[in-house]
């Protein structure tokens, strides 16, 4: 096996799709919710629920990442492993962006869609969310580059 072996390969390109599909899914949250409160009415409703079915969806990949990172390790044969700093450091923020996401992003997303609540409040709340996964998410991609510690 190992990192040549094509199940690594395989599993490698599932972890980076679910990344980029996962993601890039929720990385634009920001321009729906001004599109949506610019339009406003049952433009903005449509254009709102629609934002929370992508994230939805894309909280699905965002949560099979940690899954096949830990494959990725277990089949590195030694190569790589969890003591590593990049590594460690890497799933400790993405921790942080998928309770952001989890807790944060989804539900204030439905309570915009819903209507309830203070929606303006609310957009900023999304809007902050998004940005704080968006850097934790480059974050981990520059540890997932530069391998600080291998």
């Amino acid at each position: 096996m190992g990192v040549d072996g094509e199940l690594y390969r395989l599993v490698l390109l599932l972890h980076i799709g679910a990344v980029v599909v996962g993601f890039g899914g929720i990385a634009l949250n920001r321009i729906y919710g001004t599109q949506a409160r610019r339009r406003g009415g049952s433009e903005g409703v449509a254009i709102g629920e629609a934002n929370l079915a992508a994230t939805r969806a894309a909280s699905s990949l965002i949560y099979l990442v940690p899954v096949f990172g830990i494959a990725l390790v277990l089949l590195s044969d030694g190569t790589w492993g969890f003591d590593q700093p990049w590594i460690s450091v890497s799933f400790l923020l993405y921790l942080v962006a998928a309770g952001l996401l989890g807790a944060v992003v989804v539900p204030s997303q439905k309570r915009i869609s819903s209507a309830s609540g203070d929606v303006e409040r609310l957009q900023g709340k999304l809007a902050a969310a998004t940005a704080a996964v968006n850097l934790l998410f480059v974050a981990v991609l520059a540890l997932m580059i530069w391998k600080p510690g291998a």
